[in-house]
């Protein structure tokens, strides 16, 4: 479990940008790749995979647009 509360899945893409925002406040996700993008989500604390969730390009794609917005904000 995280300071946000609860654990959370690939699937739960607002809240995995939003914990990637807060984790690399300087980070640039413009210019992170999928595969390191895949390992810095997987680093998050709380984030859990679950079965039948799995992680495909569409994922991280929303994932680093969500991200991409974080850091406009």
């Amino acid at each position: 479990m995280n300071e946000n509360g609860g654990d959370y899945h690939w699937l739960d893409v607002a809240r995995i940008a939003e914990e990637l925002a807060d984790a690399h406040p300087n980070g640039d996700p413009v210019a992170v790749t999928f595969p390191e993008l895949k390992a810095l989500v997987l680093a998050l604390p709380g984030f859990q995979e679950r079965e039948g969730h799995r992680c495909n390009e569409r994922i991280l794609e929303a994932i680093q647009q969500g991200w991409i917005e974080e850091c406009a904000e």
